[in-house]
């Protein structure tokens, strides 16, 4: 084994397990849901706003951490990231209000999901592996993120039963602090800066005069709305449907279980196959497996069917999008023009978080926002569909002088 692959696993290795303790805990908002709105007599729409706040605030905060990480080496965005949120989810467990709560679980874990998620660690890997291997390394990395989900959603149950909401969660603000030594193990370094050189204002230029930029962009817009709708209210969905309560957790478990075969698989594939393709087919998949769900009776087989079903598809569409931007623009930029196309993805998330709780606490069901979900599934197919996997032009000229 070479000093270079060596580095490079090394590097994968500490990406993986960021991921999984960053977005293992974080999959684990929507069941704190029910305990603490009843305790302190909040309607859903309460939480449903911090937790949106959330996902707003990573997305805004993500291309600045994203240019940070590409210019000065993705540690320190790391390190800083991992701070904020172990903070963030400790103020979380002495919340006591709606003010205190979106201070908590929305702006501080917001700027630190920033640091320690997909596009700076993404970035890393990017720049980590050769360009034939990037499309699966960044599956696997992904992939790292659902197994902390699967592992993570149960074991945050256990803790709330054990412990109750408060305590638990400042525990899990203990073991994201476990982030902080594995930085050492990412040695990212921003790439040196050479005669000719493009300046972060060009790169933007350059990204937002490509179409194939934005159709990502909106694209992934809808998979924000989707998976954080789903992720923060299914559990109280399946117990309105008079299923007890373990049946959501299973099902989150089993999202990220199911996960880890799909980033996988989406990260095997999008190296042989046009990932914009295979978008298409994830978004027109998901709205066949909502479709079924919604139309078949609320059971727990087909609970535990839709959360396999729809794991599978969950974030297989990360690697694939970051995928393809590396493609288009090249890698020294990634973070940030990730973190970019990485925002309308959260802003999706902000909608689906809150209109979850809006329409819910309006209706008392939530009817409109999943037929919102399947809509919106065939927009993103049909806006991923023109996608043309080519390098910009400035790159195809540098392949072909090397």
């Amino acid at each position: 084994m070479t000093s270079m692959w060596r580095t490079s696993g090394w590097v994968l290795l500490g990406s993986a397990l960021i991921l999984a303790l960053s977005l293992g805990v974080r999959h684990g908002f929507g069941l704190f849901l029910a305990p603490m709105s009843s305790e302190f007599g909040w309607g859903r729409e309460t939480f449903a706003f911090a937790i949106a706040l959330q996902n707003l605030i990573w997305g805004l905060a993500q291309p600045f951490t994203g240019a940070l990480a590409d210019r000065f080496g993705a540690t320190k965005a790391v390190f800083v990231g991992g701070v904020l949120y172990a903070v963030g989810l400790v103020l979380m467990g002495m919340s006591d209000s709606a003010w205190s709560l979106s201070l908590s679980a929305g702006l501080l874990i917001g700027i630190g999901l920033s640091g320690t998620s997909f596009s700076v660690i993404l970035g890393v890997v990017g720049r980590a592996v050769a360009p034939e291997k990037r499309s699966m390394a960044m599956g696997i990395a992904s992939a790292a993120g659902s197994f902390g989900q699967f592992a993570m959603v149960p074991g945050t149950l256990g803790l709330i039963s054990w412990l109750g909401w408060s305590a638990a969660l400042l525990a899990l603000g203990l073991m994201v602090a476990l982030i902080l030594p594995l930085v050492a193990m990412l040695k990212d370094r921003p790439l040196p800066v050479t005669a000719g050189q493009q300046t972060l204002r060009e790169a933007l230029k350059e990204a937002c005069s490509h179409s194939g930029f934005w159709l990502l962009a909106f694209g992934f817009f809808v998979c924000g709305f989707q998976v954080v709708f789903i992720g923060v209210h299914l559990p109280a969905y399946l117990v309105d449907q008079h299923l007890p309560a373990t049946v959501g957790t299973t099902v989150l478990a089993l999202i990220g279980l199911f996960n880890i075969f799909g980033t996988y698989t989406a990260g095997w594939l999008g190296g042989r196959i046009s990932k914009p393709r295979l978008l298409t087919g994830l978004y027109l998949l998901r709205a066949v497996v909502i479709v079924l769900f919604l139309w078949a009776p609320v059971t727990q087989a087909s609970a535990y069917l839709f959360g396999m079903a729809m794991g599978f598809l969950w974030l297989s569409t990360v690697p694939l999008t970051n995928g393809t931007v590396a493609t288009l623009f090249g890698v020294r930029n990634l973070s940030m023009l990730g973190g970019i196309v990485f925002l309308f993805h959260q802003l999706g998330s902000f909608l689906g978080g809150w209109l979850g709780g809006v329409v819910y606490d309006r209706t008392g069901n939530y009817d409109l926002i999943w037929q919102m979900a399947i809509l919106l599934s065939l927009l993103a197919a049909a806006l991923n569909w023109p996608v043309r996997e080519r390098p910009v032009a400035r790159l195809q000229v540098q392949m072909e002088a090397a």
